[in-house]
């Protein structure tokens, strides 16, 4: 599906026309610039290339600047394939009135990483129990994990601690609430993943 890539502002709220108090999303989207056109002939399959974000040229390899020169555009930070556009040509820009307002998008990010997590936090356990009886050290424990001399080993998938966040999430059938084609910004009702300042995906 067509697209843009984005960045992630930071939230806020605005009021309906019924007065409610709507907590939103604002993404800056594009302009991205088409840097490859790939086709069924060459490729295997149909996809624009698009980019975003600035880059220095010296923190750019020598590939991609050789890239960016064959699309006539400067280094960018994030490149991402997206099909379902019409015929494009390299350098044509995106802008963010791709999006309409009150029609249905779909934002991809990545989750804030949050370390390795026990289960409490990782899994939602409810821990041993009571902290009475001598459990001084037991509150948030995972507790048994079922493995006796019969199977012998743990059960790949186990929910034990472990590295949490970090991963590719995707929010489906987010109402855009505004465009701001002028200022390239979008707002989305709703939360979105990711921290303040990082790349999303906006899919149509």
């Amino acid at each position: 599906m067509p697209g843009l890539i984005g960045k992630k502002l930071g939230m806020t709220s605005v009021y309906s026309a019924e007065g409610k108090n709507i907590p939103c999303t604002i993404i800056e989207a594009g302009p991205c610039v088409v840097t490859q056109v790939k086709k069924v002939d060459t490729d295997g399959y149909e996809a624009v290339q698009l980019a975003y974000g600035d880059k220095r040229e010296k923190n750019t390899p020598k590939a991609m600047q050789g890239h960016f020169k064959k699309a006539g555009v400067e280094p960018k930070r994030k490149l991402v394939e997206f099909a379902g556009f019409e015929a494009k040509n390299l350098g044509d820009l995106v802008n963010v009135d791709l999006f309409e307002e009150g029609e249905f998008v779909d934002v991809v990010g990545t989750s804030k990483g949050k370390g390795f997590q026990g289960v409490v936090k990782r899994h939602n356990f409810g821990g041993v129990g009571d902290a009475t009886h001598g459990q001084h050290n037991r509150l948030r424990a995972p507790g048994s994990i079922g493995a006796c001399s019969t199977p012998a080993r743990v059960f790949k998938g186990m929910k034990m601690a472990g590295r949490m966040g970090s991963d590719r999430v995707t929010m489906q059938n987010l109402q855009v609430v505004k465009v701001y084609t002028e200022k390239n910004l979008i707002v989305v009702k709703g939360s979105i993943p990711g921290a303040k300042g990082s790349f999303v995906l906006i899919e149509k």
